[in-house]
């Protein structure tokens, strides 16, 4: 009876374990349907007003599309905000007005697996470019998949998507120091 004890124990704990289990995967695969009350994109740095967006903030914005084309040369269509009008709400000194020491300015764009990308905000500007970048919610109509949104930030003037940067979570204004 000793030797069936153990047995009977783990057994107990697997039935247990096996019992949990389910309910635990279904509380796991839920969706999560306030992802758009979080904060999905903090703005700071070297501007007037630091901002935490959420997801229906950033929808708020007017909505622009590009299409761009992946690595694999396949175009996808992505919508979105310009970069220049989140900018512009966090009162970084943007347009016509983009001059002087203003144009030593870099935007740090930082991802939630740690990958960073540096942009010079000319680049990110309608006074500088003619086809503006977006902070994307969206490809091909749908939301982006998880492991690559809830925003990306889109380059669509690089030959290369690069600096197409998924997972996006802040972007940081500073000056260049020499």
């Amino acid at each position: 009876m000793k030797i069936k004890l153990p047995i009977l124990e783990s057994s107990f704990f697997l039935l247990l374990f096996c019992t949990i289990s389910p309910s635990q995967a279904q509380v796991n695969s839920t969706p999560d349907t306030s992802s758009h009350n979080k904060i999905v994109l903090s703005i700071s740095g070297e501007v007037n007003q630091p901002l935490h967006l959420t997801l229906t903030a950033l929808q708020a914005l007017p909505e622009h599309s590009i299409t761009v084309k992946d690595k694999n040369g396949a175009p996808h269509q992505y919508t979105g905000v310009y970069v220049q009008d989140v900018l512009s709400k966090a009162g970084v000194t943007t347009g016509h007005e983009l001059s002087g020491e203003n144009l030593s300015k870099y935007v740090l764009a930082s991802c939630a697996d740690g990958y960073q990308v540096v942009y010079s905000l000319a680049e990110l500007d309608s006074s500088f470019v003619q086809n503006l970048p977006i902070i994307a919610y969206k490809i091909d109509g749908q939301p982006l998949f998880k492991n690559k949104g809830p925003l990306r930030m889109v380059m669509p003037e690089d030959k290369k998507p690069a600096r197409s940067c998924f997972q996006l979570q802040t972007l940081s204004v500073h000056f260049a120091q020499q």
